[in-house]
């Protein structure tokens, strides 16, 4: 399982940190790749108009071409927690991969809002900072709609998981999707 990009999907406050913990904790091997600081670096240089900076081209191009660049120079599974809601933009990114000829596979986390909304209200995001930590919760709880929409739209070859499942299952459940 070397070559294979591991894609854990799913709204905010669905687990996909916590799953790709551990499957890193059983895969020790496997590099752990988080979109968003590509996503923290291009907001430092240039402003995304709608505040996401998943809606800049240069998020996507450079997210592809990182995971494939780390695949191809280390030879190790990848691990990806990153949410994706927008159909095209997951299309982008996998296209990118797929003609790079590495295995993705797409797993999407999917937990009730009403369970998204607890876990958000739940979390501390930037400790110190109570006013923007409140400000980045509210902007987590309303993508929850737009989460919840975007499954139905994922790419044919994506794996469901029940989100409310212990994570040590959707673990399970993962590698034994991947080394098929």
């Amino acid at each position: 399982m070397a070559d294979v990009i591991v894609w854990v999907n799913g709204a905010f406050g669905s687990g996909k940190t916590t799953l790709v913990g551990e499957l890193h904790r059983r895969l020790p091997d496997a590099l752990v790749f988080d979109p968003e600081h590509i996503g923290y670096v291009l907001r430092e240089i240039v402003e995304a108009p709608t505040g996401n900076f998943q809606d800049l081209p240069l998020w996507r191009r450079q997210v592809a071409a990182m995971a494939v660049g780390l695949v191809e120079e280390y030879r190790r599974p990848l691990l990806v927690p990153m949410t994706l809601v927008t159909a095209g933009y997951a299309e982008e990114i996998f296209e990118t991969v797929r003609q790079a000829g590495i295995p993705a596979r797409h797993f999407y986390l999917d937990v009730p809002a009403n369970e998204l909304a607890r876990r958000m209200d739940t979390r501390t995001l930037l400790p110190g900072d109570p006013e923007r930590d409140a400000a980045v919760r509210a902007w987590c709880k309303a993508q929850i709609e737009l989460c919840a929409q975007a499954k139905e739209q994922l790419p044919p070859d994506t794996t469901v998981l029940d989100g409310l499942q212990p994570v040590a299952s959707l673990a399970t459940a993962v590698l034994a999707e991947v080394s098929d």
